[in-house]
């Protein structure tokens, strides 16, 4: 019970309008959704041999990208893991960057 009154006493003390969007009745940032860079009409093919778009994807520390960041859809990321890892076992990628 002494649990739900101090959860009480915290709404009550926030000071905003408590309306739509938080305080001061201003809506939330939209974010537009990103959109798979390979899908869709002239979009790259995920290839091995091409360093340089598997570059885009791998970080400063050489790993790979999470798709949550790159936008990529979950069967061109599943792709491109092995793209990528198959270019590291053939030296075209490093597997560590210093």
């Amino acid at each position: 019970m002494n649990n739900r009154e101090s959860r009480g006493d915290r709404d009550s003390a926030g000071g905003g309008s408590g309306g739509p969007g938080g305080p001061g009745g201003r809506r939330p940032f939209f974010r537009r959704r990103k959109s798979c860079p390979f899908s869709g009409p002239g979009a790259p093919k995920i290839d091995y041999k091409d360093v340089k778009l598997l570059q885009r994807f791998i970080s400063e520390r050489g790993k790979i990208v999470p798709s949550r960041i790159t936008a990529v859809s979950a069967k061109r990321q599943r792709e491109l893991a092995t793209a990528i890892k198959r270019a590291r076992q053939l030296a075209l990628l490093p597997y560590l960057l210093k």
